[in-house]
């Protein structure tokens, strides 16, 4: 039978573990071994070494000449093994390496950028990408680490940790509605200039519940189309058009009376903020400290 070239680490762990307990038993219950395996283990060493490192007899074990040399070699074996493992451990729980994060363009503008100052200062070994897009990446197949996605349930496969609720509305300016008219129901939007965003979740149609519980669904049309939430703005506050806004962008203009809300009997169906990061069953440490951090930072609801 040939033997491995590769020393036996494992019998000489289980040998200065029965030296430093003075049992098989002692060091099996150490170990959350069986006394068995460690039978085995010191005999396949011994096999190995063509010399007996313990003397047994049924109410104890003592080492022999040749085993107390050798245990003490294997002790600093083992000592060694474990400060290694103890700073790998230390080293992969240590928020520390790059991370890939993707962003909706006007969120990040307008929520993640200011906040990462703060982020790069409290981890000062971790690297963070940010990829602004409006366009849902993906994560597995484009190499990113985590994203931020506004509305849509991100998919079964990625796990996702929802950071708060994010209403949208119906909005146009007050010039819009001095010239064209208050719409008074959703059906009525098909008669209006509506702004269309290519990235809107699923379909292009606006889904709305009156407080009563009515359904209806319009597919807007009207003269401008963007890829960017930000890039209608112009256009909407110059009164061309009504556009739906999610309340991160709407708040403010509303707030100091540049756009009006709409139809505010019905809602639009409620979205989410979610962080969302590829299945695992150990996420590194870095990823763990963004999503907590996000939490705290866009946890609160703003609107």
């Amino acid at each position: 039978m040939s033997i491995s070239k590769l020393p036996d680490f494992e019998g000489l762990a289980l040998l200065a573990k029965v030296a430093e307990e003075r049992s098989f038993a002692g060091a099996a219950r150490a170990l959350n071994l069986s006394v068995a395996t460690v039978s085995r283990a010191i005999t396949r060493l011994e096999d190995r070494l063509g010399a007996q490192v313990f003397n047994r007899t049924s109410r104890k074990v003592a080492l022999t000449d040749f085993g107390h040399r050798l245990a003490e070699r294997a002790a600093r074996v083992l000592a060694e093994a474990e400060a290694a493992e103890s700073a790998a451990r230390e080293q992969s729980s240590r928020p520390r390496g790059t991370i890939n994060l993707a962003v909706p363009m006007s969120f990040g503008l307008r929520e993640i950028a200011p906040i990462v100052p703060a982020f790069l200062r409290h981890y000062p070994e971790i690297t963070l990408n940010l990829h602004l897009s409006d366009a849902t990446v993906d994560l597995i197949g484009d190499g990113f680490d985590a994203a931020i996605r506004i509305a849509a349930l991100p998919d079964s496969s990625l796990i996702a940790r929802r950071l708060r609720a994010m209403s949208r509305f119906v909005v146009a300016s007050p010039g819009y509605i001095a010239r064209y008219g208050r719409p008074q129901s959703p059906s009525e939007l098909n008669a209006h200039h509506c702004l269309g965003y290519a990235y809107r979740a699923r379909t292009n149609s606006w889904h709305f519940t009156h407080k009563d519980g009515e359904q209806v669904s319009v597919t807007p049309t009207g003269p401008f189309s963007v890829t960017n939430i930000d890039a209608l703005l112009p256009t909407l506050l110059d009164g061309i058009g009504i556009a739906e806004l999610p309340s991160f962008v709407a708040d403010p203009y509303v707030a100091d009376g540049r756009l009006e809300v709409l139809l505010p009997d019905w809602q639009l169906p409620g979205g989410g903020l979610y962080f969302i990061t590829p299945t695992s069953r150990v996420r590194p440490a870095r990823i763990e400290v963004l999503s907590e951090f996000l939490a705290i930072k866009l946890g609160s609801p703003r609107n």
